[in-house]
């Protein structure tokens, strides 16, 4: 994948005529917001605001304790594929009140990237249900946060109880490259289950 750098490419090129939308899902402090501006080859749009008294009590702050802003809407990055193809990334918030939100930005998806912090496994199972609700396929990442629990590839399948056919990984959201392979292992995904994607 040739991801021009973000100083480089601001417009997209004349002949890109399929965009295809992905989302960028997982639960509260995964890094959702990281992995978009990691892999954006455009000024990634965001819409983080600084947590207040009120929004700490009611989030899970446990293992994030150092968090001070949330998205509070989406973040939105680009990948131009080739000449002819663009992906659409749309980062989802991740608190509960914001269900709502996200399942509207479901529509149109051809896909989507659950983000997964193995120190809060059980945080995913609600996230990965409405996908499964709303027939939207999906990978897994693990994201690997400093001082996470190592845990296999094969125990975290069992304990997230994944079907064989769903990827999971590992991934840096903060690692440009990393990222990138994560975003493969997705589109890569979704080719096998539609076949072409330029005509999905």
């Amino acid at each position: 994948m040739d991801c021009a750098p973000a100083s480089e490419t601001v417009y997209l090129p004349e002949g890109v005529r399929t965009a295809v939308k992905l989302l960028v899902v997982g639960h509260f402090a995964v890094g959702k917001t990281t992995f978009v501006g990691a892999l954006s080859e455009i000024p990634p749009l965001r819409t983080e605001e600084v947590m207040t008294q009120v929004g700490a009590s009611v989030d899970d702050l446990v293992g994030v304790r150092g968090k001070t802003t949330t998205t509070v809407a989406l973040d939105f990055g680009r990948v131009t594929l080739n000449d002819s193809l663009v992906l659409y990334l749309f980062g989802t918030p991740g608190q509960r009140r914001f269900t709502g939100l996200w399942r509207d930005l479901t529509r149109g998806a051809l896909g989507a990237l659950v983000l997964a912090d193995t120190r809060r496994l059980d945080h995913s199972f609600e996230v990965m249900g409405l996908l499964e609700e709303l027939g939207l396929p999906y990978a897994v990442a693990l994201n690997d946060f400093d001082g996470m629990p190592e845990h296999g590839l094969d125990e975290v399948r069992e304990a997230l109880d994944l079907p064989p056919a769903t990827p999971l990984l590992r991934c840096d959201a903060r690692d440009r490259i990393s990222a990138t392979e994560t975003l493969i292992a997705l589109v890569t995904h979704l080719l096998a289950r539609t076949g072409d994607l330029e005509n999905a």
